[in-house]
């Protein structure tokens, strides 16, 4: 138990370092200047000296090792800094942004998992059948339909002709039904065939067929054996695709106006602000690890083969 924390807590510490330094390096290494992006803030005119001055003044001046050790001693000490435009602190703003981002990407999977579990379930139970000729259909469309055109879609449809549902900012449930229904549907596709083919291949299982040899109902076979077999690969892609999640929920947050963590750091790309990039790196880097490692938790948790290997190893060393 001690070497698998040890082990972990180096995991952790090695993830910090190299996911701070890409993100410190690509950021400062990225097109643009974010010293004429702030005195150009009111389109006056400025001077080669005061361009100095500020440059000074942020420590751009320095060698970029240099000025990435300062900027590590300030975030070990949980400061990320402040934003070169608002002047206010980065953690602040990213906090004050994450619940709406939460909200939608909570939403997104929501949607995404009363249309596919229903629908990859069916498709398996009924191979052949018309529902799994519409799970084809869905899986298809929703892999060659891109998220943002999809969102736009949706608002000339269901906002602009049918003056159903706002399209903009967050005010409560109304203006984020489109968002989470256009990232539902956008990541849907994907878990529909992935939970297909898992579920035909847990069907087909010698433990399925001698379970149903001995009198057991179809329906506890098939929820509390053929589903829970069939779920860690549906728990590993989600692991290994929250970063595309992670954009698309950027994307939608930048059509719909929702004023999320992703619309705040694509501003702050636009004007250079790197304290704020570089906290949304970081913490964004931060929640795939947690995630990923509870991935691998529930994995182990799901799959008794796995934790009968692991038992064994420990048995013979």
């Amino acid at each position: 138990m001690f070497g698998i924390l040890l082990r972990r807590l180096l995991e952790v510490v090695m993830f910090v370092l190299v996911v701070t330094f890409i993100s410190f390096l690509f950021v400062r290494l990225a097109p643009g200047d974010p010293v004429l992006s702030i005195l150009q803030v009111d389109d006056v005119s400025i001077t080669a000296e005061q361009v100095n001055e500020l440059r000074e003044e942020l420590g751009f001046n320095e060698p970029l090792l240099v000025q990435y050790g300062q900027w590590f001693l300030d975030f070990i000490q949980f400061d990320f800094g402040r934003s070169y435009l608002t002047n206010q602190p980065v953690m602040k703003m990213i906090m004050s942004s994450l619940p709406a981002t939460l909200e939608l990407a909570i939403g997104g999977l929501l949607v995404m998992f009363v249309i596919a579990l229903p629908l990859g379930s069916l498709a398996a139970l009924y191979r052949g059948s018309l529902i799994d000729q519409l799970s084809r259909a869905v899986s298809l469309v929703g892999a060659a339909i891109p998220s943002f055109w999809l969102g736009l879609l949706l608002i000339d449809l269901v906002a602009v002709r049918l003056g159903a549902l706002p399209t903009m900012g967050r005010d409560g449930l109304p203006t984020l039904i489109l968002p989470s229904v256009t990232l539902g549907l956008a990541i849907t596709s994907v878990y529909v065939r992935l939970l297909r083919s898992s579920l035909i291949d847990s069907l087909s299982q010698d433990f399925i067929r001698a379970a149903r040899s001995r009198g057991i109902s179809e329906r506890r076979i098939f929820f509390s054996h053929a589903f829970r077999y069939s779920l860690p690969p549906v728990i590993t892609v989600f692991g290994v695709s929250l970063g595309s999640l992670i954009g698309g929920v950027v994307v939608i947050e930048v059509i719909f106006a929702y004023p999320g963590i992703g619309k705040m750091v694509v501003d702050s790309i636009r004007s250079r602000d790197y304290p704020v990039i570089q906290g949304y790196l970081l913490i964004m880097g931060i929640i795939v690890f947690i995630v990923n490692s509870a991935v691998d938790v529930s994995y182990r948790y799901l799959n008794p083969e796995l934790r009968l290997k692991e038992r064994n190893q420990r048995k013979w060393s």
